[in-house]
């Protein structure tokens, strides 16, 4: 009997963003080979008997090889089991999910892939950003900072020419090297940038900052995203935060958090790197019954029934 290997996008880590089929697929699963980032919430998931196992990277080192993890989702899979190969946000995007789709191809292994929440999705969501813009910008890019040959080979120049949005992933540190290209492709030192650090979990931070001071910006806890464009000037008008002050650090459980209005964050020279954190409110699973682990649904709204004498007094109202 040859069983199944399900590619499948985990989200960016609130376990809420997880959709209702990963949910299933993973309620299912025999085996589970998970990446790092990957939060307990969602493993416990999986059903006890499961066999779960990390190999993503630890420390910024890998603990196994891709080839592998192909290897044993090929070997698993051979021997009958469900095996979910489980991956942070969305496996289609910088997930190397070509290299494996290629292997389970290669060795006649059946395979089907469940799309989840990309990170840069997740992160917009909640810093309350939008994405593209009927003013600023009408398209969107995913970079990646980083290739396996180590080149860059984005042409920069015609990236600026588009009047995108851009979205970094894994940017590293070195921000100044980032600038530079922006510049010299055109792009405004007054464009605005934000980082996001772990975006959708209960450690989430930010740091909003321009091309011309992206240099300054503090390393925040990995993962990252740097999103570059126009369109962080319509950023929601409510957009909680609370200024970090010197040590750029604010405790993920401290309750209390500010309240600034759209004005208040605005990408000028009075408020240039201004470090923000997203309220835990925001943001943390409020532990929907459809994630539960016995899988039980949701209970039913009650629909709330109008009296005539409330129906005829809306009207008389025009409500």
């Amino acid at each position: 009997m040859t069983g199944k290997v399900y590619l499948v996008g985990a989200g960016p880590g609130d376990p809420e963003l997880l959709t209702l089929k990963a949910a299933r697929v993973l309620k299912h699963a025999d085996v589970v080979l998970h990446d790092e980032l990957v939060g307990k919430e969602i493993l416990r998931l999986a059903p006890a008997h499961a066999d779960i196992r990390n190999v993503g990277k630890r420390c910024g080192k890998k603990s196994i090889s891709q080839e592998e993890i192909n290897f044993l989702m090929m070997t698993l899979a051979a021997s009958g089991l469900q095996v979910v190969r489980l991956k942070g946000g969305d496996p289609l995007i910088f997930g190397r999910i070509g290299e494996e789709i290629a292997a389970l191809h290669k060795a006649n292994i059946e395979f089907e892939i469940v799309p989840g929440i990309t990170a840069a999705l997740g992160a917009a969501s909640t810093i309350q950003i939008p994405l593209t813009h009927r003013q600023s910008s009408h398209a969107l890019v995913f970079l990646a900072g980083h290739t396996a040959s180590g080149a860059d080979p984005t042409n920069w120049r015609a990236l600026v020419s588009l009047g995108a949005t851009v979205v970094i992933y894994m940017p590293g540190h070195d921000y100044s090297n980032i600038a530079r290209k922006l510049r010299s492709a055109g792009l405004s030192n007054e464009t605005p940038c934000v980082i996001i650090s772990r975006a959708t979990t209960s450690e989430e931070q930010a740091f909003s900052t321009n091309v011309e001071d992206l240099a300054d910006a503090p390393r925040l806890p990995a993962p990252t995203l740097l999103v570059i464009g126009e369109v962080l000037r319509h950023a929601g008008p409510r957009l909680s935060v609370h200024e970090l002050g010197i040590s750029n650090y604010w405790p993920p459980s401290t309750p209390a958090f500010a309240s600034q209005t759209q004005s208040e964050l605005s990408f000028s020279a009075n408020n240039r790197g201004a470090p923000l954190v997203v309220p835990a409110s925001c943001r943390l699973s409020r532990g929907h019954p459809a994630l539960a682990v016995g899988g039980t649904p949701p209970p039913r709204r009650q629909r709330y029934q109008m009296s005539a004498e409330h129906r005829v007094g809306n009207k008389e109202q025009g409500i």
